[in-house]
């Protein structure tokens, strides 16, 4: 599917280069907090427009049932979740485009976010809701069971794995935290380290020993999963490319990854705080970055939670925040 005409050469290509629009409120992302300050910025009368990123409707496009949303007693896709909020901001106004940010100028005002390299949109205020990545180990079975087993959130999915065996990747807080979070739901969880230590904090760690149904395999890495319908299995390696390596399988039917995340940060990271690690930093309690006039919601700013909820939680917040700043300057309704 195109979303933009190709651009003709000579002088329609150069007017493309260099168009410029401005706007009010502009919101890059389209997960649930970008879709629900969209919602609120659009109430607010401050005319949002909102680019989607390259993953239209975030992370969760990729999750296959959602349980955990407020809302859906019955549970919902992901996709279909998604298309709900976006549908919901556009009802208020909110003009939704497809593109990617590319570059940012948040050296004056108005702000600058230009998009594909092409279109320079010049805002009042900006709201950065671009989301985090998860790490994968990159082995071709994570994307041929992506939604069928594979999983880089234990309090999103695990509640399907019920009585299940599941194996957990990862020797860190984040590791440690999902195993034992799994522990409490699946009969036995497999905790795969690639080190013979956990990186993880002592406390952390010493609920993973002091919980009977997690097993470590230490200096191990995963080369393989396998399965019909899904996950039902994975290729194990230990001491990988030493004399006493040796390969085996085990029987899991979810595969968890918590080998950590990146922050969707880097476009704006020349203007505004980041942690070592890329999450947006914003004042306690609100969603105010350094730079005024810019606001962070959701997953790229939230290395603590990183759910739909808080995530959308944060999107309303972002959008009150921004128009409260736009009323300081004399700008309000």
């Amino acid at each position: 599917m195109q979303f933009f005409k190709p651009l003709e050469t000579g002088s329609e290509e150069k007017k493309a280069a260099t168009a410029t629009e401005k706007v009010r409120c502009l919101i890059v992302g389209s997960g649930p907090a970008g879709y629900t300050a969209a919602i609120y910025a659009a109430r607010a009368n401050l005319k949002p427009l909102l680019y989607t990123g390259l993953q239209q409707g975030g992370q969760l496009t990729t999750t296959t049932e959602v349980e955990n949303f407020p809302g859906y007693p019955d549970g919902v896709t992901g996709p279909e979740m998604m298309e709900d909020l976006r549908k919901q901001a556009e009802r208020f106004g909110t003009e939704i485009r497809f593109g990617i940010a590319t570059s940012s100028d948040f050296s004056g005002k108005p702000l600058k976010v230009t998009v594909d390299s092409s279109v320079e949109i010049e805002a009042d205020t900006v709201i950065i809701a671009t989301g985090a990545t998860a790490k994968y180990l990159g082995i071709p079975a994570e994307t041929k069971y992506a939604g069928m087993g594979v999983s880089a959130c234990a309090t999103c999915d695990g509640f399907f794995y019920r009585g299940k065996d599941v194996a957990v990747v990862g020797g860190g807080d984040t590791a440690c935290e999902e195993a034992t979070y799994l522990a409490g739901l699946c009969r036995k969880v497999y905790m795969i380290v690639r080190r013979d230590v956990l990186r993880a904090s002592k406390a952390m760690q010493q609920r993973v020993m002091n919980t009977p149904n997690i097993e470590i395999l230490w200096k191990c890495q995963i080369e393989d999963l396998y399965g019909t319908q899904g996950v039902e299995g994975a290729v194990v390696v230990r001491g990988r490319g030493t004399p006493e390596e040796e390969k085996f399988n085990i029987n899991i039917d979810g595969f968890f990854l918590a080998i950590g995340h990146t922050p969707n940060s880097e476009v704006f990271k020349p203007w505004i705080e980041t942690d070592e690690t890329g999450y947006v930093i914003t004042d306690p309690g609100s969603t105010r970055t350094r730079v005024p006039g810019v606001f962070a919601a959701g997953d790229v700013a939230d290395r603590v939670y990183r759910q739909a909820v808080t995530a959308a939680g944060s999107g309303c917040m972002a959008a009150i925040d921004a128009e409260r700043y736009l009323a300081g300057l004399g700008q309000g309704i």
